[in-house]
C-alpha cells in the first residue's frame, strides 16, 4: 500500500505539473506546433511492456545508459529503497503526454475573448493563469486526475516487467494480490485486496470531486 500510494501521489502530480507546462506552450501559437503536438505522443503510443523494457535496459548496471554511464553501476532497481523512484520516472516520462492532451483539450475550450479583455485591463499572464485558466479548467483537469490516480492505483505491467521477481519487496497492491491470488493461492488474502484498491480509488475520487467543487449537469 506504501508503494502503490507514494506511486500514485509523485507520478500523478509531476505528470500534471509537466502535462499542464506542456499543454501551455503547444496551445500557443508558434510554427512547428503541429508537429510538436504529434511528437509529445511518441511515449504515450509505446506499448507499456515495450517502454518498461527499454527503461528496464536502460537502468541496467552492467551495460544501462543510466545504471553503468550515470549511476557508475548502481542496481537501481535491486533497491528497495531506490526502485519506486526509478519507476516513477518511468511512468512520468511515458504518461505526460496523456495529461498534456487531456488539459490541453480543455485549454481549447476556454474563450479567448475572456483573454483579450483581460489584456485590454492590463492583468499580466501569470494572473491571467490563475484567476481564469485554473478556474476554468477545474472540469478538464478533474477528468485527468481521476483518470491518472485509477491506473496509477492499479499499476501493475511496469512494476512486473522491471522487477519481476528480483525485488518484490517494490511492488504495487495488485501485483501483491497477483501474487497472492495465482503464486501462493492465497485467494482469500488475494480477494481482499483487490477490494481494498477499489475502496482506495473510490475514497481518492470522491475527494476529487469535492475538492474540485465542479457540477455535473
Amino acid at each position: 500500500m506504501k508503494n502503490t500510494l507514494l506511486f500514485t501521489v509523485v507520478s500523478v502530480f509531476l505528470e500534471t505539473v509537466f502535462g499542464m507546462i506542456i499543454a501551455l506552450v503547444v496551445n500557443s501559437a508558434f510554427k512547428g506546433r503541429g508537429l510538436l503536438r504529434t511528437a509529445m505522443l511518441v511515449p504515450w503510443a509505446i506499448p507499456t511492456v515495450v517502454s518498461a523494457q527499454m527503461w528496464a535496459y536502460l537502468y541496467n548496471d552492467s551495460f544501462g545508459l543510466i545504471g553503468r554511464g550515470l549511476l557508475g553501476g548502481q542496481a537501481v532497481l535491486a533497491n528497495t529503497d531506490t526502485a519506486i523512484w526509478a519507476l516513477i520516472a518511468v511512468d512520468v516520462w511515458k504518461t505526460t503526454s496523456f495529461m498534456a492532451l487531456l488539459i490541453l483539450a480543455g485549454l481549447q475550450s476556454l474563450p479567448g475573448d475572456m483573454y483579450e479583455a483581460a489584456d485590454v485591463d492590463g492583468a499580466s499572464k501569470w494572473t491571467q493563469f490563475w484567476r481564469l485558466t485554473l478556474p476554468l479548467l477545474r472540469p478538464a483537469l478533474l477528468v485527468a486526475l481521476v483518470f491518472r490516480s485509477l491506473d496509477a492505483l492499479r499499476v501493475f505491467d511496469v512494476m512486473s516487467v522491471m522487477l519481476g521477481n528480483v525485488n518484490a519487496a517494490s511492488t504495487s497492491m495488485t501485483g501483491y494480490a497477483r501474487q497472492a491470488l495465482i503464486d501462493n493461492q492465497l485467494l482469500g488474502m488475494g480477494s481482499a485486496v483487490s477490494v481494498a484498491v477499489f475502496l482506495i480509488i473510490m475514497v481518492i475520487v470522491v475527494i476529487y470531486v469535492t475538492a474540485f467543487r465542479v457540477k455535473f449537469d
